[in-house]
């Protein structure tokens, strides 16, 4: 069991050190696949006590949705990107700790990830 873990380590290692150099995941390289380029420009407070706005690039199409969950994967809140800014208050549901947004197509693939913290 303890060979095939630290085999099964280093495969993991080996794979995801290769990704380091694709230009793909290269923060410099990214305007040469505008697709991939951040389609929420930012957010704000990062951390959050009461509310956090969510700011999007113009080119967010209006059928991709927000999802926000906390870090053990519960929904926490959903909706739908109408304006380029999108506030979202943090009700008595949002407790101290780690959570996960995601912009989601039509389709509801993940266009875009992220996370913030929320402090209470």
């Amino acid at each position: 069991m303890g060979k095939r873990y630290t085999i099964l380590l280093l495969v993991c290692m080996t794979l995801g050190s290769s990704f380091a150099s694709d230009p793909v995941f290269n923060v410099g390289k990214l305007t040469e696949f505008p697709e991939l380029q951040s389609k929420v420009t930012r957010f704000y407070p990062n951390p959050a006590t009461t509310v956090i706005n969510f700011e999007f690039d113009k080119s967010v199409d209006k059928t991709y949705s927000l999802l926000i969950c906390n870090f053990l994967g519960k929904r926490m809140t959903e909706v739908r990107i109408t304006e380029p800014k999108v506030v979202i208050n943090l009700d008595d549901q949002y407790y101290r700790g780690l959570y996960i947004y995601q912009l989601r197509d039509q389709r509801n693939r993940i266009v875009e990830s992220g996370k913030f913290q929320v402090v209470k």
